[in-house]
């Protein structure tokens, strides 16, 4: 499968920008995080879990810990 590569860095550009939406607004509290990801596709939900995990493992953890249910939210 041919990809066009600005077009991947695009869309990895995106998906951090909402997970940095998504970190920001689970300091509000986790509905507000629930909020953000049910207006994205299943793999902008993924993408941004992915980049939310990367870059504030410890918010993760604790988002994992206080959210079981965080996994539901991705389908």
């Amino acid at each position: 499968m041919d990809t066009d590569e600005k077009l991947s860095v695009y869309w990895w550009e995106w998906v951090k920008y909402y997970a940095q939406l998504a970190i920001d607004r689970f300091e509000v509290g986790v509905d507000q995080v629930k909020e953000l990801l049910c207006t994205l596709t299943i793999d902008e939900r993924l993408g941004v879990m992915l980049e939310f995990e990367d870059a504030y493992p410890q918010k993760f953890a604790q988002l994992v810990t206080d959210t079981p249910q965080w996994a539901e939210w991705m389908a």
